[in-house]
C-alpha cells in the first residue's frame, strides 16, 4: 500500500528535524534517541518518527543495537578512514572537472567563498563556518556539472559535520587552507586542482583522527546508556557544537 502524502510529509518533517539536530551537535555522538520524546516534541505518532530514524540509519548518522535502542553513530577509525578515501576520490574528481568547466564568474565566486570560510575559521565562529564550508564544497561540486557527483559529495559532508562538532585538544590553526585550495582549483589545470583538493582532504583526515581520538580510545569500553535517556555529553570528547574549535 502506498503511503499517503500526509504520512510522507510527517516522515520528512521528523527526518529533517532529527538530522538538523545531529548536524548542529545538539544530539552528539553516542546520544540515545528516544522515539517517544521526538514524537511528542513534533506532535506526531511513532510511525513517521521510526521511518525517519531508519532513513538516518541508512545514511550512517544513526546506529541501532538489539535491546539497546538507537543512538547517534560513533564511528570507528576504519569508518573515518574509509569515509575520507571515498571523499578524496569524489572531491578530487570534482576538482578536475571544476578546473576544466568552471566559468570565470564561478571561479571568482569560489575564491570569495574560500576567503570568507577562512575568516570564519580564524574567528572560531563554528556554526557559520560549518554552514559556509558546506556551501563552498557544494558549489565546487555543482560547478563540476555532474549532479550524481554533487549528491554523493553532499552526503559525505553530512557525516563529517558531526565529527567536527567534537571538542578536541588544541590542533593549531592552519594558514588559509581554503584560499590555498581555491587557488589550485582556479588554476584551470586539472592536475593542479586535483593535487590541491587531495592535500586538503588528507589534512582534514589527519585532524579528524586527532579530534576523535578520545572516542576511539573509549570505544572498547563504551555501551549504550539506558534507552530513553537524553543527557548531554560531558568532558573530553564532547560533541556539542560551541564557538570553540580547532
Amino acid at each position: 500500500m502506498r503511503k499517503s502524502a500526509a504520512a510522507s510529509s510527517l516522515s520528512a518533517e521528523a527526518y529533517n528535524s532529527v538530522r538538523e539536530r545531529i548536524l548542529r551537535g545538539e544530539l552528539p555522538m553516542g546520544e540515545v534517541i528516544s522515539r517517544r520524546k521526538i514524537a511528542a516534541e513534533l506532535g506526531m505518532s511513532f510511525v513517521p518518527v521510526s521511518e525517519a530514524l531508519q532513513r538516518l540509519e541508512l545514511e550512517g548518522l544513526l546506529e541501532s543495537r538489539p535491546r539497546a535502542g538507537t543512538r547517534v553513530r560513533i564511528p570507528t577509525q576504519e569508518d573515518v578512514r574509509g569515509h575520507y578515501v571515498v571523499r578524496e576520490a569524489l572531491e578530487t574528481q570534482a576538482a578536475r572537472l571544476f578546473a576544466e568547466l568552471a566559468t570565470k564568474s564561478e571561479r571568482e565566486e569560489i575564491m570569495k567563498l574560500a576567503v570568507k570560510v577562512d575568516e570564519l575559521y580564524k574567528r572560531r565562529d563554528r556554526q557559520r563556518y560549518l554552514e559556509l564550508h558546506e556551501r563552498l564544497h557544494r558549489r565546487i561540486a555543482e560547478c563540476a556539472r555532474c549532479p550524481a557527483l554533487s549528491q554523493a559529495i553532499e552526503h559525505t559532508h553530512s557525516l563529517a559535520s558531526t565529527w567536527f562538532c567534537v571538542e578536541a585538544p588544541q590542533l593549531g590553526q592552519l594558514n588559509r587552507p581554503h584560499y590555498r585550495l581555491a587557488k589550485g582549483l582556479c588554476s584551470r589545470d586539472p592536475d593542479e586542482a586535483a593535487r590541491a583538493m587531495r592535500t586538503h582532504v588528507q589534512t582534514s583526515l589527519q585532524r579528524t583522527m586527532m579530534r576523535l581520538d578520545a572516542h576511539f580510545r573509549e570505544a572498547g569500553r563504551s555501551t549504550f546508556p539506558r534507552r530513553g535517556k537524553l543527557e548531554p555529553s560531558r568532558g573530553r570528547g564532547s560533541s556539542r557544537c560551541t564557538n570553540r574549535f580547532d
